[in-house]
């Protein structure tokens, strides 16, 4: 225990022996049928993490998995127009009901209960991780398989909200390859080691960019870490993506379902084989 204990554990990251992490769980709605959990964390900004939340979705999804999608970035949302969604959210007294994509993912989001889609949401910490967590035990999500949350960067109040309340079956790091966000990386999985959650993999974002003409890789953000860096930490699931304009133009123009190069495909393969792995 630490010695400036204030004995409330609900606000605390210490790593104490004397806290047993599972009594902060929430539980999900009554009505609410969730398999597997896996948050998408990012150590900062920019670096990719919703196109790979999203890309995980439609991964899952097209597998044949019935996929959810949390998107707990509430000040900076993206999800909804990466697939087209502009409906609203609906409910009743029993609960809310996620919307759905065109291929039947559930996605739920700030951007789906806004009256205008670029309302900003000028909210304080403690209101926003309580948003996160009603979207948790407020939404009926409905037999749903794998569900992929995408996180605020960072390790701030939401983060250590969902760490703490959420059964994460496990994380998936994002990263680029600056020596930069190299050093953020191990934050996240500091932090996940912390908190006693498995890191499932790294995905490395805007790895390379390749040339149209003779189709060499070229490391426009400089050389690779990432392989160092799951070595470093056990993780054995990498990918490596390239900076691909058809991607940015499908999540612009809300169609990220139908790209046909989801270099996220056979990742999640690997994933869900490790997790099927694991006795839940």
């Amino acid at each position: 225990m630490s010695e400036n204990c204030n004995h409330d554990c609900s606000s605390c990251g210490e790593n104490c022996s004397s806290r047993d992490p599972k009594s902060f769980l929430k539980k999900p709605h009554a009505m609410s049928d969730i398999k597997r959990v896996i948050a998408v964390v990012s150590g900062k900004g920019g670096v990719g993490k919703s196109m790979t939340s999203a890309m995980l979705a439609s991964a899952s999804q097209n597998k044949g998995y019935v996929t959810a999608l949390m998107d707990a970035d509430i000040t900076g949302p993206s999800i909804p127009k990466m697939f087209g969604i502009h409906s609203r959210a609906m409910g009743s007294e029993a609960g809310i009901l996620p919307v759905l994509s065109k291929d039947g993912i559930q996605v739920m989001s700030m951007n789906v209960l806004l009256e205008k889609e670029d309302e900003p949401v000028v909210w304080r910490g403690s209101l926003i991780s309580g948003t996160v967590l009603q979207f948790w035990t407020d939404v009926i999500w409905q037999g749903v398989d794998y569900m992929f949350i995408d996180m605020p960067p960072g390790t701030g109040d939401v983060p250590l909200t969902i760490f703490q309340s959420i059964p994460l079956d496990g994380i998936i790091i994002v990263t680029t390859p600056q020596d930069l966000v190299g050093m953020i990386v191990k934050k996240a999985v500091n932090m996940a080691a912390m908190m006693n959650v498995p890191i499932l993999g790294i995905v490395e974002n805007m790895s390379y960019i390749e040339c149209p003409d003779c189709g060499r890789k070229i490391s426009v953000f400089g050389e690779s870490k990432v392989d160092a860096i799951a070595l470093e930490n056990g993780i054995s699931n990498v990918v490596k993506v390239p900076i691909d304009r058809s991607l940015t133009t499908a999540a612009d123009e809300g169609k990220l379902e139908e790209i046909k190069n989801n270099y996220l495909s056979s990742f999640f393969d690997k994933i869900d084989e490790q997790l099927k792995s694991v006795k839940k």
